[in-house]
């Protein structure tokens, strides 16, 4: 909730409140606590890590490359500045003293408290085998983890994950994505044994060999072996596994230290009552460091239930903590999986169950005296708040049994029901985003309260603001709620996919799909096909998303990149064949002119882009005229592509006296590393040799302007109908590192921009500052860019024209069937 700055009355003598710890659970209860009475109490914050807070549950995205830290910040540094929060971040609590009200920091800070909030979360669960210190072995709970596995991806090697279960499998998705040869090892028969039976365990198992990780169930760990860092793990049974890296996910427990060392009582958690106050009554404890009548925690559903009970306690107004039945709705390396209750099994309990082999679907409603006492679903998880809320309220599913497996709209009244009336069915304490514990009823308060967007939804309460996996059900009730005053958000693909490109480019990723019809599959498709916007957009990003390994689809691509030349309206093509960083030679001269002559085409044009334009050449020529300029030695200019167009250069400090440096010859250099390369949309790239600009480098996707000191790199610029100045991106000194800059902005693009995009729109829409924030900070990451870049242009560099004029595709260059009456052929 938000509201105004607070404004700290001179001389504040509020109640102080000390948090120890700034993760989800803390945050999320001082948040509780301002949304109940914001002015109540005066709030520190104390973190161990020199980071705002953010989102453990997104640490997976942060390591696959799919999200960057930035998008996984939950209170920014103006959260705490608003509401007058003190955070003292890096330095974290290491001693309380209960009789003086203190706490005492790492660098030996003393703060003094009225109440006292703990919220150290957990400590990850190392398994006490010899090697388990050796560096190289890593666990997988924070940012600094995620940076050390990061750094050893970019190494390249192999890494064993120890632990099946939700951490492991994601810490194994994002490193195999990363490039890393993955093995998981799991000790138990099944993975993720606590949240699936058997059969969608051994789905989730084979559904990620497919996507070459090695999982190893049953397998015991012995000891971890190196020479000064980690080189193997050697399990019980004898096997010998190559280690670079060893990433240790096998469980968490509560962090209990400081509390035990404080003398509060300590069970497996830190015992707290209904109000989540400890034995100490100044001091409260809350998230996954407590236990609860017996019972600690590690969902976010109970976690954020105990927040709002605290918070309800610290202003007065006492509820008490209530546990409930939880759920937990994943999605594991881009797979979905549900489960809910008791799926044991037992006396008394009935399984029904749905396989769908050739759709990977696996559903289980365990049932006992006619209500639904667990459920297990595997690849398609949309019923899932549905089994829930029935479980949850001990819902008599007699008069639905037969058709309970089918799901809501089978149960209720048939396939063809309004899919909207099965959101519109669920109570108000349904459960609609489980990574931040949303209910329905919150949904629809916050849409109530101005939310009219779903961009705003998760603003105002955070529905589908973490995984995204409850969008459709928060995109429903804005309908239902709102009908058409809903405001717009992304606009989908076209009109065959509810996806918006963002979202179809990161689930390629995230679920490894290697064909459009396996995306048009997995992702429902409205149309058996799809369409000409759709298809050429899947192709590339596909292309983008598997160098050497996708198998680029003609048929998917507009008429000029399947003929590799432009159409004019007559119907004859023009070539443009290629000259790097616009030089030229006697020998392509003539044989552009013996083209010319040869096929007779009526003219010849200076380009632009400081190349020559062939026009009037016809379907079935083309590949005769490409055989002609192959021989002097030239190649496709790609000029009718979403691709690099041209490097137009300047003649730099060869020849004119106010040339700054060779512009010509890098121009030639930057050109002959990145012809070929698929894009976007069309790209251009100019180098000036001084601040005269003749190359017009500040109107190009990427431009440098040669300088005394260095180059000054450009982006995002475009002549045309909406000219647009190029953005200063950043200086350089050298060639190698403007070539390396050019190289990581490019790859950038590739991989964030929507098809059909520009620069200069991608630019405006996100920002040159989100641009900036990718390449400049970090050096191994605008390498990381750099690198993928120049490993796709491996499998791009080969010229088109050639392989046509080899054979290839040879049907495209037929002329068509010529039909004249049959008196006519006498």
């Amino acid at each position: 909730m938000k509201h105004d700055p607070i404004k700290l009355p001179e001389g504040d003598a509020r109640e102080h409140l000390v948090v120890v710890g700034n993760g989800m659970a803390g945050c999320r209860a001082v948040e509780e606590l301002l949304a109940r009475d914001p002015t109540r109490y005066r709030v520190t914050i104390v973190g161990a890590e020199p980071l705002v807070n953010y989102n453990r549950i997104m640490l997976s995205p942060v390591l696959a490359g799919e999200k960057t830290f930035d998008d996984i910040v939950i209170n920014g540094a103006d959260w705490y500045a608003d509401n007058a929060i003190t955070l003292l971040s890096g330095d974290p609590v290491v001693a309380i003293d209960r009789d003086a009200h203190t706490v005492i920091s790492r660098s030996g800070q003393t703060l003094a408290y009225d109440r006292l909030l703990i919220a150290t979360g957990s400590d990850p669960f190392i398994i006490p085998v010899p090697g388990k210190d050796l560096p190289g072995v890593v666990s997988f709970r924070d940012m600094n983890d995620v940076g050390t596995m990061l750094a050893a991806a970019e190494r390249g090697g192999s890494a064993v994950v120890i632990g099946g279960g939700l951490l492991g499998l994601e810490a194994a998705h994002g490193l195999s994505l990363r490039g890393m040869k993955v093995t998981v090892l799991h000790i138990m028969p099944t993975l993720m044994e606590r949240q699936l039976d058997e059969a969608a365990g051994w789905l989730l198992k084979t559904a990620l060999e497919a996507r070459g990780q090695t999982i190893l169930t049953g397998a015991d760990t012995a000891a971890i072996v190196g020479d000064g860092k980690v080189e193997a793990v050697h399990l019980k049974d004898g096997t010998v596994i190559p280690a670079d890296l060893v990433v240790m996910a096998v469980g968490i427990r509560p962090s209990v230290a400081l509390a035990r060392a404080a003398g509060i009582d300590v069970g497996r958690g830190i015992k707290v009552d209904d109000h989540m106050v400890t034995s100490d009554p100044a001091i409260l404890a809350v998230g996954e460091c407590v236990e609860h009548d017996g019972q600690v925690y590690g969902l976010v559903a109970p976690l954020w239930d105990m927040c709002r009970s605290l918070a309800d306690a610290l202003v007065g107004a006492p509820s008490g903590y209530k546990p409930s039945a939880t759920s937990t709705k994943l999605k594991v390396a881009g797979l979905d999986v549900f489960s809910a209750g008791d799926f044991s099994g037992g006396d008394g309990a009935e399984d029904i169950v749905l396989r769908d082999a050739s759709r990977g679907i696996y559903k289980r409603v365990v049932v006992k005296g006619d209500r639904i006492v667990g459920a297990v679903l595997y690849g398609d998880t949309a019923d899932g708040n549905w089994y829930f809320d029935l479980l949850k309220k001990g819902t008599d599913v007699a008069d639905i049994r037969d058709a309970l497996i089918f799901g809501q709209a089978f149960a209720s009244g048939g396939g063809q029901a309004d899919p909207r009336s099965a959101v519109a069915a669920l109570s108000d304490d349904a459960e609609i985003c489980g990574c931040n514990g949303v209910t329905k009823g919150k949904v629809l308060a916050c849409i109530d309260g101005g939310a009219g967007s779903l961009d705003a939804v998760r603003a105002g309460c955070k529905a589908s603001a973490s995984c995204g996996s409850c969008t459709g059900i928060v995109e429903t009730l804005l309908a239902l709620r709102l009908g058409d005053a809903v405001e717009a958000g992304p606009k989908t693909m076209c009109k065959c996919t509810s996806f918006g490109h963002d979202d179809v480019r990161r689930e390629i990723v995230a679920q490894d799909m290697r064909s459009i019809p396996e995306v048009m599959q997995k992702l429902h498709w409205s149309t058996p096909d799809g369409c000409s916007s759709c298809r050429p957009a899947l192709n590339y990003y596909l292309l983008c998303a598997l160098p050497g390994v996708y198998k680029d689809d003609q048929q998917s691509r507009f008429v000029n990149e399947r003929m590799h030349a432009n159409i004019q309206k007559d119907g004859t093509y023009s070539v443009v064949p290629r000259m790097w960083g616009g030089l030229t030679n006697p020998r392509e001269l003539r044989a552009i002119a013996d083209v010319v002559e040869k096929f007779d085409a009526p003219m010849v044009k200076v380009t632009g882009g400081q190349r020559l334009d062939i026009f009037g050449i016809k379907k079935e020529d083309l590949p005769a005229v490409w055989a002609d300029l192959n021989a002097a030695g030239m190649v496709s200019g790609h000029a009718y592509g979403k691709s690099l167009r041209t490097v137009k250069t300047c003649v730099g400090s060869e020849w004119c006296r106010f040339g700054t440096q060779d512009s010509t010859g890098l121009g030639v250099k930057i050109e002959r590393a990145t012809w070929g390369s698929w894009m976007p949309h069309k790209f251009k790239i100019a180098v000036s040799g001084c601040p005269r600009n003749c190359a017009e480098a500040t109107i190009k996707d990427f431009g440098i302007v040669c300088v005394d000191s260095g180059y000054e790199l450009h982006v995002g610029g475009n002549g045309g109908i909406k000219v647009r100045a190029t953005d200063l991106l950043c200086k350089v000194a050298t060639e190698e590192e403007a070539m390396d800059m050019c190289a990581a902005f490019i790859q950038l693009y590739r991989e964030e921009a929507r098809y059909l995009e520009r620069t200069a729109p991608w630019i405006e829409r996100v920002g040159l500052a989100h641009i900036q924030s990718r390449l400049l900070p970090d050096a191994g990451v605008r390498a990381e860019y750099a690198r993928r870049f120049r490993f796709s242009q491996q499998f791009m560099q080969d010229d088109p024209w050639a392989a046509r004029v080899a054979g290839a595709d040879r049907e495209q260059h037929a002329p068509m069937a010529r039909f004249q009456p049959a008196g006519a052929m006498a």
